[in-house]
């Protein structure tokens, strides 16, 4: 990868970059999850003086052109509004790239365009992961499901649609039931608030990261957070998550995201 071999924003797992690297050009694609945690300022090492947010610097890093190159999209962009699980870092925003191949990841970032800009992320970024992740099937919506439109908390100019991104790893291959469990009752407490799945993905990788391990990441949809809230708050539901879902859960992220891109459920296979 281009940039420092150990970024200040992240410890690169070389294991995994070397499976990437590897991979066959026709292997078929992969999201990469970013969760970014920003400086307050940006921080460059070159010396130069700058009045940017590391905000505005990741926003002078955003690599279109070294995207579009390799064929890879930007699908999901979303500002963090509420953390409601996990400790530190608290992530300021989360954004998902499709990449046609595995080696596509690689291809981008060995390019010079993205070696250019990486000053700009490296300057605004307090801490970040990148996780390569690959979709797996969710739960469908049952055919009696209301239009998001005539939900008890629609979508309003104040309170408009939200995606609930949950990032979990789990205690072990036997957490799996307890999880499906409280998955299976929570679906039927946010249905009739409508939800929709914008992708549930497998975690297969960290490439940057802090040396923890992930198992999933998912992006739920809601009509609005007064929606998601009825939900969170639902008395039955926080009593089975008390059951199955924590028993299950080792480590996890929950974060409501205000979706400035919303794409990613468009970029799923069908």
């Amino acid at each position: 990868m281009a940039g420092p071999l150990s970024p200040r924003y992240g410890t690169i797992d070389k294991t995994y970059a070397s499976r990437l690297a590897s991979s066959a050009d026709e292997d078929g694609p992969v999201w990469m999850v970013n969760l970014m945690a920003y400086r307050q300022r940006a921080d460059y090492t070159d010396g130069r003086a700058s009045t940017l947010t590391g905000r505005q610097a990741d926003d002078e890093y955003t690599p279109f052109d070294s995207l579009a190159k390799v064929g890879a999209r930007i699908v999901f962009v979303g500002d963090v509004e509420d953390q409601l699980l996990g400790g530190t870092p608290r992530w300021d925003r989360v954004a998902v790239v499709r990449y046609p191949t595995r080696r596509a990841f690689i291809d981008m970032t060995a390019s010079p365009d993205y070696a250019r800009s990486h000053a700009h992320k490296d300057a605004g970024m307090a801490q970040t992961f990148v996780i390569g992740c690959a979709p797996f099937a969710a739960p469908a919506l049952p055919a009696d499901a209301p239009d998001v439109g005539a939900v008890p908390f629609p979508s309003t100019a104040e309170d408009g649609p939200v995606v609930v991104v949950h990032v979990l790893k789990f205690k072990s291959a036997d957490a799996y039931p307890d999880m499906e469990a409280y998955q299976n009752f929570a679906g039927s407490v946010a249905v009739p608030h409508g939800v929709r799945v914008r992708g549930w993905f497998a975690a297969e990788g960290t490439i940057v990261g802090d040396g923890r391990s992930w198992d999933q990441v998912r992006f739920n949809g809601f009509p609005s957070k007064a929606a998601f809230m009825a939900v969170a708050l639902d008395r039955e539901r926080l009593r089975v998550q008390h059951e199955h879902r924590d028993s299950a859960i080792a480590d996890t992220y929950t974060m409501i995201v205000r979706p400035v891109i919303d794409e990613l459920a468009s970029s799923l296979p069908t």
